[in-house]
């Protein structure tokens, strides 16, 4: 397909997502024409620019808005109709982010789009592009392809691998004034919740507690054990209705979906709802006093032990590792 892609982009405490990096790279798979990125709120430093230009953007388009700084839906998508009046894409790619899921099949609406969600991967057939995405909290996959322009789609964070860096491009810059009109919502303030560190969905190793952690004692070997490895602490949901970790933390059906390279599973049973959410994890690890539960039917390796005996050796074997 030939014609112009345009991008959201999404930054995170001023940094640019990964999940940007790879919403273009899906772009590139599915036209071979100008990739645009979008960046709204703030201005963009010289790292973001040349993060894209690395990674395959041709096009950076910013769009500064003090109503723009914290995520609105109405204000995202004036600016975002904006955009796409300016650019005339023939392909959008959102990243299957909170905002994503959010904004996508609103402005899908508006322009009368279709709009295929939480892609894992574009394959070309028959002449055509077909976008593949789990079904049935992720027991199964389904293909499809958009008839008509535009084609819209989001990808799920660390399933499309990021193009080679290549040195010695630049973004071609813009910027665009709007005025933001009839914003129903406003934020007026932000609660953080969710721990620091690594962004659990974009997280490439996950460390993952249940009930079998009994509370905020077991956790503490966790977040040791992430911090170690560089990964990101999650919960399943029971350890979340114990009260032993925030929800935001919480990963399955209800919960967030996240697919690392490799996932630590302690003291949770596995339970269907919980699978949802990790089961597509490249390498599954887990960790249960009980052999029988069924966490280790999906797990590719397990470890039948109790974990406040088995984690400290474990975390120290690391350190050894990484201080070798």
């Amino acid at each position: 397909m030939q014609g112009r892609a345009l991008i959201l982009g999404e930054r995170k405490e001023g940094k640019l997502r990964q999940v940007t990096l790879e919403a273009i790279a899906a772009a590139k798979k599915v036209t071979d024409g100008e990739v645009i990125v979008l960046l709204v709120g703030d201005g963009v430093d010289a790292q973001t620019r040349d993060m894209l230009a690395k990674y395959g953007a041709d096009r950076l388009l910013t769009i500064e808005h003090e109503a723009l700084k914290q995520y609105t839906p109405d204000a995202l998508m004036q600016a975002l109709r904006m955009a796409v009046d300016h650019t005339q894409p023939e392909v959008i790619v959102f990243g299957h982010t909170a905002i994503g899921k959010d904004i996508a099949p609103r402005l899908a609406a508006r322009l009368g789009a279709g709009l295929v969600s939480d892609v894992t991967e574009i394959v070309q057939k028959d002449g055509d592009v077909h976008f593949v995405r789990p079904i049935y909290a992720g027991k199964a996959f389904e293909e499809r392809k958009v008839e008509g322009l535009p084609v819209m789609l989001t990808v799920r964070p660390n399933n499309i691998a990021l193009l080679e860096e290549s040195t010695g491009r630049s973004v071609v810059e813009e910027t665009l004034s709007i005025e933001i009109q009839d914003v129903r919502s406003v934020i007026e303030e932000v609660v953080k919740k969710a721990t620091s560190g690594v962004d659990l969905s974009e997280a490439k190793i996950v460390v993952s507690g249940g009930r079998g952690t009994k509370g905020e004692e077991g956790f503490k070997l966790l977040y040791e054990l992430a911090d170690v490895l560089g990964g990101a602490v999650g919960a399943s949901r029971g350890a979340c209705d114990a009260g032993y970790v925030d929800y935001a933390l919480q990963i399955g059906q209800t919960g967030k979906v996240v697919t690392p390279d490799l996932y630590i599973a302690v003291g949770i049973s596995g339970a269907i709802q919980h699978l949802a959410g990790m089961s597509a994890s490249k390498v599954i690890v887990a960790i249960n006093k009980d052999p029988e539960a069924p966490i280790f039917q999906v797990a590719d390796y397990g470890i039948v032990g109790d974990m406040f005996e088995v984690l400290p050796p474990l975390i120290e074997a690391f350190k050894k590792i990484q201080s070798a």
